[in-house]
């Protein structure tokens, strides 16, 4: 399955690439396939970047997602198209080349760092060297991520598969450099980010593209798209923040320390679980119980249901904030938590968790070094990417954006000749699969 990857991203690039010479042909789509929404962005790509020319938005049915992983491949196929048909016919085109979002707990991210010890510390490193010391910090990462997966699944031995990686921190002999060619040392210490799935999410991923009839470009952790959209350029970014995805079936968490991602957590509770504990507790039906959910955030629920509405939610927030924290507990390595947090994600819209986020004394658990402040993405913050629909008005689309951001990198690291890029571009460029 990797070797098919492969060949469907080196088609897409090669389709990309085909236009070269005419800028208005060079299109991206991006899908974000959540559990309650499929969105659709279609870009056209130029030297400044991604333009947004289209937008689309198709609603996902109970049975057709399972924790933010694909549960039906023809309905979420079928949801896609409809997304798809209406960026299609806003944009006045269509585009083969595609970059997939993929979340659910089991997509594991993490940093690992890793100490190689030099046979000959006089010899002056080369790009080959490095990139073997790269490698071995990969595998690695992968037979953590295996034993991480089968041991949260009882014990049953997973195939995963690398989905991102890319570069935090590279140091010879306790120096921090930024391009390691050329340097003498003994010890050589990597930092590297690497995000894994089952093969089981990827493959159906994969035969979503080919039911579309398009070119699989790429696939994104969708935290890892979401620290993309906000870190900008990797080489000069030295953004630290906690990014907060709430979307429908999940929230994914991810931890940028000084332009570099630390890690990304994702747990089982996003929008649909307040849904239902408004069923369960008003004993309504969930269409029912989501239009009341939408109602406590517009005024428009019944007066008599809505002390019943907002204690149900409560009890739901109180579980969700649970899950953030023990999310961010897994940070013990980092001496401070960053202490801004930034919400994106149609989940993020429900008042009563930037409320929980900014009262109470719950950060005090965790290692920040003062109260966080919280805040929302805006789209025309997203680095690298511009809207030219002007429909994108709040965080509800920021991961899409962070996938054409994915999709964009991918293009350019692709399109650039080796020394013309910098050596961390050049070694991320090296990890892509």
């Amino acid at each position: 399955m990797l070797t098919q990857l492969k060949s469907l991203k080196a088609k897409a690039l090669s389709t990309v690439k085909s236009h070269a010479g005419r800028k208005s042909e060079r299109f991206v789509v991006a899908l974000d396939i959540g559990t309650e929404n499929v969105k659709a962005l279609i870009a056209k790509i130029n030297d400044e970047g991604a333009q947004i020319i289209g937008v689309g938005k198709a609603h996902q049915e109970l049975s057709d997602m399972q924790a933010g992983a694909i549960a039906d491949i023809t309905a979420v196929t079928a949801n896609c198209n409809k997304a798809l048909a209406e960026a299609e016919k806003q944009a006045g085109v269509s585009a083969r080349a595609v970059v997939i979002g993929i979340a659910g707990e089991l997509v594991k991210g993490t940093t690992i760092n890793i100490k190689v010890q030099r046979k000959d510390s006089t010899k002056p490193l080369d790009i080959e060297e490095v990139e073997r010391i790269v490698e071995l910090v990969q595998k690695r990462a992968y037979d953590r991520a295996k034993k991480q997966i089968a041991l949260e699944l009882g014990g049953k031995d997973v195939e995963v598969q690398l989905v991102n990686s890319a570069l935090v921190r590279m140091d010879i002999d306790g120096y921090e450099v930024t391009n390691p060619v050329g340097f003498q040392g003994k010890e050589v210490q990597i930092q590297l980010y690497t995000a894994f799935a089952p093969m089981i999410h990827i493959g159906a991923l994969e035969q979503v593209a080919k039911q579309l009839d398009m070119d699989l470009l790429a696939v994104a952790a969708e935290p890892f798209a979401v620290a993309r959209s906000v870190i900008g350029d990797l080489d000069d970014s030295t953004m630290s923040a906690i990014l907060m995805d709430v979307g429908g079936g999940t929230t994914d968490i991810a931890v940028l320390n000084e332009g570099g991602v630390q890690g990304t957590q994702m747990f089982g509770i996003g929008g649909r679980a307040f849904t239902k504990g408004i069923s369960k507790d008003i004993d309504v039906g969930f269409a029912e119980a989501e239009k009341l959910k939408l109602g406590i955030a517009d005024d428009s629920a019944p007066k008599q249901l809505v002390e019943k509405i907002e204690k149900a939610l409560e009890k739901t927030v109180k579980v969700w904030r649970s899950g953030v924290e023990l999310a961010l507990g897994e940070y013990d390595k980092l001496e401070h938590l960053p202490n801004k947090i930034l919400l994106c994600g149609g989940g993020a819209s429900l008042k009563m968790l930037t409320d929980e986020l900014e009262s109470g004394d719950w950060y005090r658990k965790l290692p920040f070094a003062r109260k966080p402040s919280v805040q929302f993405i805006e789209p025309s913050t997203v680095v690298g990417i511009e809207d030219l629909t002007k429909t994108l008005s709040d965080q509800t689309f920021v991961t899409a954006m962070g996938l054409l951001r994915v999709g964009l990198d991918t293009i350019y690291q692709n399109g650039i000749d080796n020394e013309e890029i910098s050596i961390k571009a050049r070694i991320n460029r090296l990890l892509r699969i």
